[in-house]
């Protein structure tokens, strides 16, 4: 991808350096809050079994007790910090900070064609472990948007796992992931968070699962939509447009679990197939709008 003439976002926060000392998960506040709420979800009884374990043992009994309890003061240390500078001045934060910037410009423009005002996402470069909104982050959880403080969540060492763990190289590989986080942003400005949210409740895993497929591709159509419109811009190489369906297909949950345990298992899928999410990329760079990225509506065969 051509950034040499691309500006760079106002709206980048590099936190590197001052992730959590014990480089692990912050159990109290923020990660007893998250874990409740998985306790609480409709996850399978092993996994409640496992989410008690970590509250008791690790939380500390106190910490579980604040929370049942209805203390709230630990829940508002979970709110992300945004310090740190806004300038980054290595060659890989300079990039995110150029394709960030260039997101900025594609959904202004469009959600001002729809008669919209887009607010744009914070994004946050940290190392390791990080405290937001959602609570604690981690770097082994890849690339993450939290819709409660609008930011995107990044730990550079994903950049280096695109290419040696998931066979992703390229740097429109990383692009599309970015691109994809902040789909999430557009799905929360739109208000689909929270008709997603109200949907999920009642639902089994299973079915639950199926709609946070539907969430995941929409977020790679607007993925590709931005690719249309810096295609468009002619900033994209020969080849850009393959390395983001390479990583498309590298994250599809029947590839990942077929490397992980030799089969796919499709009530667990959450993120979509291969297929499904190069199909959906491909959709968005096709139409580059708004108006054809309705995963929701369609027939689940058509997914």
């Amino acid at each position: 991808m051509k950034i040499d003439d691309l500006r760079k976002s106002d709206n980048i926060r590099d936190q590197r350096g001052q992730g959590s000392s014990g480089g692990g998960l912050n159990m109290g506040g923020a990660g007893s809050n998250l874990l409740l709420h998985l306790l609480f979800s409709r996850t399978g009884w092993k996994t409640k079994i496992v989410l008690l374990v970590l509250l008791l043992f690790l939380g500390g009994g106190s910490g579980l007790g604040n929370i049942l309890g209805g203390t709230s003061s630990n829940y508002q240390s979970s709110q992300v910090r945004h310090s740190g500078t806004s300038t980054v001045t290595d060659k890989d934060g300079e990039f995110i900070s150029k394709v960030l910037a260039s997101t900025e410009d594609y959904w202004h423009q469009e959600f001002k064609r729809n008669g919209l005002t887009y607010e744009a996402p914070k994004l946050v470069l940290y190392t390791d472990n990080t405290t937001t909104g959602c609570g604690a982050g981690s770097a082994k959880s890849g690339p993450f948007y939290c819709s409660a403080d609008n930011t995107v969540y990044l730990d550079l060492s994903f950049y280096g796992d695109l290419k040696t763990k998931y066979g992703a190289p390229g740097d429109f590989a990383m692009a599309y992931v970015i691109a994809h986080e902040v789909g999430h942003h557009v799905q929360n400005q739109l208000g689909t968070m929270s008709k997603y949210a109200s949907a999920r409740r009642g639902l089994s895993e299973k079915e639950a699962n199926k709609l946070n497929v539907r969430l995941e591709l929409q977020a790679d159509y607007y993925a590709g939509a931005w690719a249309n419109y810096v295609d468009g811009q002619g900033l994209l190489d020969i080849g850009d447009i393959e390395e983001a369906m390479t990583a498309a297909h590298s994250v599809g949950d029947d590839h990942l679990q077929e490397q992980a345990y030799g089969r796919a298992m499709p009530d667990s899928f959450t993120h979509g197939t291969s297929e499904q999410r190069k199909r959906w990329f491909d959709r968005g760079y096709n139409y580059g709008d708004l108006q054809h990225g309705d995963t929701f509506s369609v027939n689940e065969n058509s997914l």
